[in-house]
């Protein structure tokens, strides 16, 4: 480390903070000073220095504003002083718990010469930072300093997919930076400056808390907004501290472990992209049906040794699992992993929508059964349902002895263009593969060329597309379809929003840091909602591919499975379908039944037979 740069890091951040507090004091200079000049004006008067009408009536009218901005001065002090600074919903790692992590993170506080930090927390993310919790508004009693004591310093929040992914050598050197900004959080100007900006922070968000009175509303709006106001006054200030402390811990933890750092960071992105991809396809369907899997952290595991495995940009990456994981410095990691799962299924999706009130959990060996075929079935049920309430028909004929009820026939006449229509121009249909090709109808194969076929496959791959001039068949067939595919959207759209109002409240369960318990009464949760909302053609498409699925499963013998990287997964044969999503998108977006049909028949599946729902 240099000693100059860390000297001046160091020298910047404190005057960083020092003008911070010199906002903090220009502000009640301001607030004191009209008392000041009522207490001159007042004093004037028995004096007979300051005496006449005019004198008093100056008097009153100071006196008055005086009583008012020291009033309102008050008020805005007290709810900096007492609003609760917003605390990250965390995992705590006690020492009993974890004591080789406790004991690595003091031996890199005493390398790094830096106090060491207070606790140990989780956190379901790919991020780690120092957090004060020392404000007497947590109720962190115990980390409370007496007078002419310490400050406490500021507990330690690791992400915990690092402690799965990483070696004990990686997460010691990313972990070396953020340990060292332990030193500047010591000094005193940077803790009063940080405790000012995080009690101006809490009490600006005061006023738009839902459950307050009018009265309290309109009394905290006003101290929000004076809150609001000092807070843009220091903005500039505050995080030039931050910038100057963050470069001199850069600069102090270049002592251990540097090189190994530039590594370490290559599994930082790479556990990031792991994570993010578990969490939205794997999770996530999960999480939307009342299911928490409660093992994330030993997902991701998975998931990126399964990316090592189809990229090779990732080759490489597998040969570190022979080392020890970081994980082993917990005494029981997989309690630590069910808690830290159960967390990220409350920040990112909020309480269960599904029928159950409570949270159910999930291993990774049920996930198959207990999510993928239920959400399936579910959404294969919910489809026809809707299908029932727009009054479309079954496709079975009894004369025929084709029987009705639930099968994909029903959803494929509803959306699908009819033999003899076009679907699209030809050049916008997805192409068919050769197995495709050979089994496709003379019907289908003119629909795609544009001219009459009668030879077959070999007469398709020579065929020219008919012409942009040309007329174009099917243009009022289309549009119906259209409309169709719009209006069952819709359909479903709403049948979905019925059925998440309709779902019980959740009782919220005893999760994270004692300080962050008002999160999950106060009806904040999700934190972090992962994705938008879904639009109603996305939806229909995800109804159709699961009601595929369904009915390849009970017709051709096909299984639910789970892909790391891509979630649900339908297996043919042992094999996992990659391109059902496509053939369906066709289907419902442009009325393109060919891909779907030729697939369903390569597959074996019958879309005349009655599916099995829930």
């Amino acid at each position: 480390m240099s000693g100059v740069s860390a000297q001046a890091g160091a020298e910047a951040a404190r005057a960083g903070a020092v003008a911070v507090l010199r906002t903090r004091g220009r502000a009640v200079a301001l607030a004191l000073l009209p008392a000041a000049l009522a207490v001159v004006l007042l004093a004037g008067g028995p004096t007979g220095v300051l005496a006449g009408a005019g004198w008093d009536a100056a008097r009153a009218v100071v006196s008055t504003v005086a009583v008012v901005v020291l009033v309102v001065a008050a008020a805005v002090a007290l709810a900096v002083a007492r609003a609760r600074p917003a605390v990250s919903p965390t995992v705590p790692v006690t020492e009993r718990s974890a004591p080789d992590l406790h004991r690595l993170v003091r031996d890199l506080a005493d390398r790094l010469g830096v106090p060491a930090p207070s606790a140990i927390a989780l956190t379901p993310d790919c991020d780690s930072w120092l957090e004060d919790r020392s404000h007497p508004a947590l109720g962190a009693g115990a980390g409370r300093s007496g007078r002419g004591q310490a400050p406490p310093a500021p507990v330690l929040v690791i992400g915990s997919p690092f402690l799965w992914w990483m070696r004990v050598a990686e997460l010691r050197a990313v972990l070396a930076p953020v340990v060292a900004g332990t030193g500047p959080s010591a000094q005193p100007d940077i803790i009063a400056a940080r405790r000012f900006v995080r009690g101006l922070d809490a009490a600006a968000a005061l006023g738009t808390e839902p459950d307050r009175g009018p009265l309290a509303r309109l009394v905290l709006g006003g101290t929000g907004r004076v809150a609001q106001a000092l807070l843009r006054a220091c903005r500039e200030e505050a995080a030039e501290m931050e910038r100057a402390v963050a470069a001199t811990s850069s600069e102090r933890a270049k002592t251990v472990d540097y090189g190994l750092r530039i590594a370490a960071q290559e599994q930082v992105g790479l556990a990031y992209a792991g994570w993010d991809r578990l969490l939205n396809r794997v999770a996530l369907p999960a999480w939307r049906i009342g299911r928490w899997p409660s093992r994330l952290d030993a997902g991701v595991v998975a998931a990126l040794t399964e990316l090592s495995r189809r990229d090779r940009l990732a080759d490489g990456f597998t040969t570190r699992l022979g080392e020890r994981p970081a994980c082993d410095l917990l005494e029981e990691p997989g309690t630590v992993d069910e808690s830290a799962s159960l967390l990220a299924a409350r920040l990112f999706h909020g309480e269960p929508a599904g029928r159950e009130p409570e949270w159910l959990p999930v291993d990774w060996e049920g996930y198959a059964d207990e999510v993928v075929d239920r959400t399936w079935r579910t959404e294969a049920s919910r489809l026809h349902r809707v299908l029932d309430e727009l009054g479309v028909p079954a496709s079975g004929r009894p004369d025929r002895g084709e029987p009705g009820g639930a099968t994909l026939a029903r959803v494929l006449e509803h959306l699908a263009v009819p033999a003899g229509e076009p679907t699209a121009e030809p050049g916008g249909l997805p192409e068919l593969t050769e197995e495709e090709l050979a089994a496709a109808s003379d019907d289908e194969l003119a629909l795609r060329t544009g001219v009459d076929i009668g030879d077959g496959p070999e007469a398709a791959r020579t065929a020219g597309p008919r012409m942009a001039g040309d007329p174009q068949p099917g243009g009022e067939v289309r549009r119906r379809l259209a409309e169709r595919a719009e209006e069952l959207a819709g359909a479903l759209a709403a049948e979905l929003a019925r059925e998440e109002a309709a779902s019980p409240a959740a009782a919220p369960a005893a999760v994270g840091q004692g300080a962050d318990e008002t999160l999950w009464a106060g009806g904040h949760l999700p934190l972090c909602p992962l994705q938008p909302p879904r639009t109603g053609r996305e939806l229909l498409a995800e109804h159709v591919v699961a009601m595929v699925c369904c009915s390849a499963m009970d017709t051709a013998g096909a299984l639910p499975g789970l892909d790391w990287l891509d979630g649900p997964a339908l297996l043919v044969r042992g094999e996992r379908v990659a391109d059902l999503a496509a053939r369906v998108t066709g289907l419902v977006e442009k009325g393109d039944g060919g891909p779907l049909r030729a697939w369903l028949r390569q597959t074996g599946v019958r879309p005349e037979k009655p599916v099995r729902l829930v």
